[in-house]
């Protein structure tokens, strides 16, 4: 079977690094699904409206899946323990497929707005879905590893100065990311790392579980 895009997302994130590991870690992250001219029809999205988030199924369209890798390494656990390809959320997988819940908050004609994203710019969408709260949600579900992360995070000192050159409605996401630690778990040193973020790349240093913005540089047009 041959499965096609039927939109792609826009969002302020052009390189893999600094991407939130799972959606609605940021919910300040905006993210643009522009339909393909095929599926720009009222009809297809009539109903939408009335839910409050949806699923996407989307095409790692970055990562290269090597033929037969039945294991990865999760960053979250240090880079070296290998887990079964089946159970994480690694993009390296055999079909390339990923899977993200959002929350709408504008529905356009050819275009849905969301918040909470986790996706590259450019992304492929292949499917959106409708959550369901009553079969989507399962409290007492258990989520092994990926638990340990869920209250990891860094205190963030980003100099005003250097805020302010962020256009405010952005403001609130890159923190937000950069709180969320992009970096990989094993590298836990005093080197300085460089976040693309929209037309921006963030320079920042970590010591302590404190995260430093030290410089921003604007990325030229050309």
């Amino acid at each position: 079977m041959e499965i096609k895009p039927i939109a792609y997302i826009h969002t302020d994130f052009c390189e893999k690094f600094g991407i939130p590991r799972q959606s609605g870690r940021v919910p300040d992250l905006i993210g643009e699904i522009v339909f393909t001219p095929e599926f720009n029809n009222p009809e297809a999205i009539r109903g939408l409206e009335e839910f409050s988030h949806v699923w996407l199924i989307f095409g790692f369209s970055e990562a290269e899946y090597k033929e037969g890798t039945m294991t990865v390494r999760p960053p979250r656990l240090g880079g070296n323990t290998r887990m079964g390809v089946f159970a994480s959320r690694s993009p390296y997988r055999p079909n390339s497929l990923g899977l993200s819940c959002v929350k709408i908050e504008k529905i356009e004609q050819g275009k849905i707005t969301v918040s909470g994203v986790d996706i590259l710019d450019k992304t492929p969408i292949y499917d959106i879905k409708p959550y369901i709260p009553y079969s989507d949600s399962i409290p007492n579900a258990l989520g092994s590893f990926a638990e340990e992360m869920k209250c990891h995070s860094l205190e963030v000192n980003f100099p005003q100065e250097l805020l302010q050159i962020i256009p405010e409605e952005k403001q609130k996401a890159v923190i937000g990311c950069l709180r969320d630690d992009p970096r990989p778990t094993y590298q836990e040193d005093d080197r300085e790392y460089s976040m693309a973020f929209s037309e921006f790349d963030i320079h920042f240093t970590v010591e302590n579980k404190k995260l430093t913005v030290i410089s921003i540089d604007k990325k030229s047009n050309g």
